[in-house]
C-alpha cells in the first residue's frame, strides 16, 4: 500500500501523490472483521482462493487495510480480511480513511492496480468508466494512471458514455491543476461571459472559463479590436468534434506514409530529421511483432511488461496529444 509521508515523487509519480495527500493523517486502529464490508470492489469476480491460502499461511502479522471509515467497507485489503477469518482472527489493523464514497472508490482501483495482485483488464475498464461518472472534470490521462489503463481507451470510454461531461470546458491533469480541454473552446468561453458581463474582473472570468487571466486579458484586447478571440494559428487548429476524427490507421497505411516522409528534403537533410525518422521506422517495425513477443512473456513477469506498455503508451499518448494540440514539448511520461 502507499504509505502517506513517502518522499519524493519517485516511480508513481503524480497519482501516488493524490494518494498519499488522501491517506494523510488517516489512523490505524484495530478493528473487528465481522463489521467489515467488502462490497463494491473493483475486483468483480471476488476474491482469488489461492493468494487467500498464500496470506494466511506467510508468517507475521498482515500489513494493515485501508477502510473507508464511514461505511466501514474495505478499500484495500480484502484478501488480507479473508485471510484473517482463515487464521481465526477477530479482529485486523486498518487504516481509516474518512473522504467521500467516490474518492474511496477510486484509491481502490488504484491501490489494486498499484500492487499485490492485479486487476484484470475487464475490471479496470469498469472501474474507469465508473470514475468518469464520479469524476467527469478528471483528464483522460489522469483516469488512466489511477485505472492502469492507457489514456486512449480512457478516451475512448468517455466517448462513448452518454456526454455527462460534454458542458464540461476544463479537466484536472494528473498534476491537479485544472487546465481547458481545447485552448480554443476556453478563449471562446471567456470572450462570451466578457459579453455578458464586460466589468467582470480577469480573475474572475479566467477562473469560469477555464484559462489563464492573461488569456482572459488578451481576449478582451482582441474583442475591443473587433477581431475574434481565437487568433488564426488557434482556429485553424481547432479540432472537430471526436465522432468526425479518423485517427485510427493500419501498420501498411503508417508503413506507406513514413516511406513519404523518408523521401521529404525537410527531415532528410537534417541530423535530427534523420533521427526522426529512423526511431519511426524502428518503431513502426516493431508492431507486427507484438503478438510473438507477447507470448514468449513468462507468467511470472506479465505484469511488469504489462506496466511498461501502459508507461509507453501514456508516453505516446502524450507526444500525440502534444503535436495535435500544439502543447510544449516538455512531456511528462505516465510513471504509476
Amino acid at each position: 500500500m502507499v504509505q502517506p509521508g513517502g518522499g519524493g515523487r519517485g516511480a508513481s509519480g503524480a497519482c501516488a501523490d493524490w494518494v498519499r495527500a488522501e491517506l494523510q493523517g488517516c489512523p490505524v486502529e484495530l478493528v473487528a472483521v465481522a463489521g467489515l464490508s467488502v462490497s463494491g470492489s473493483p475486483r468483480r469476480a471476488g476474491e482469488d482462493e489461492a493468494h487467500v491460502e498464500s496470506l494466511a499461511e506467510a508468517d507475521g502479522e498482515l500489513p494493515p487495510i485501508l477502510v473507508h471509515g464511514p461505511s466501514m467497507r474495505v478499500i484495500d485489503g480484502a484478501h488480507r480480511v479473508r485471510a484473517a477469518l482463515v487464521r481465526g482472527s477477530t479482529h485486523i489493523e486498518a487504516r481509516c480513511y474518512r473522504g467521500s464514497e467516490a474518492d474511496a472508490f477510486v484509491l481502490s482501483v488504484y491501490l489494486n492496480t498499484a500492487h499485490g495482485l492485479p486487476l484484470p483488464r475487464a475490471d479496470r475498464r469498469a472501474a474507469a468508466q465508473r470514475i468518469l461518472a464520479s469524476h467527469p472534470h478528471w483528464s483522460n490521462r489522469r483516469i488512466a494512471v489511477a485505472a492502469g489503463l492507457a489514456a486512449g481507451t480512457v478516451a475512448a470510454l468517455r466517448e462513448r458514455s452518454t456526454g455527462q461531461d460534454e458542458q464540461l470546458n476544463g479537466r484536472v491533469g494528473r498534476d491537479g491543476r485544472r487546465r481547458p480541454v481545447n485552448a480554443a473552446v476556453g478563449r471562446r468561453l471567456a470572450g462570451k461571459l466578457l459579453a455578458e458581463d464586460p466589468d467582470a474582473s480577469l480573475r474572475s472570468i479566467a477562473r469560469r472559463a477555464g484559462v489563464s487571466p492573461a488569456t482572459v486579458q488578451d481576449v478582451r484586447r482582441r474583442l475591443r479590436a473587433g477581431d475574434d478571440p481565437v487568433p488564426p494559428p488557434r482556429r485553424a487548429r481547432e479540432r472537430p468534434p471526436a465522432e468526425g476524427r479518423a485517427w485510427q490507421v493500419s501498420a501498411a497505411e503508417l508503413r506507406q506514409t513514413l516511406e513519404q516522409m523518408k523521401r521529404d528534403p525537410a527531415l532528410r537533410f537534417s541530423e535530427t530529421g534523420r533521427g526522426l525518422l529512423r526511431w519511426l521506422d524502428r518503431h513502426a517495425g516493431g508492431m507486427g511483432e507484438w503478438a510473438q513477443l507477447a507470448g514468449a512473456v513468462p507468467s511470472h513477469s506479465t505484469s511488469p511488461v504489462a506496466n511498461f506498455a501502459r508507461m509507453y503508451a501514456a508516453a505516446w499518448t502524450d507526444l500525440a496529444a502534444s503535436l495535435e494540440d500544439d502543447l510544449p514539448a516538455g512531456l511528462e511520461v505516465a510513471q504509476c
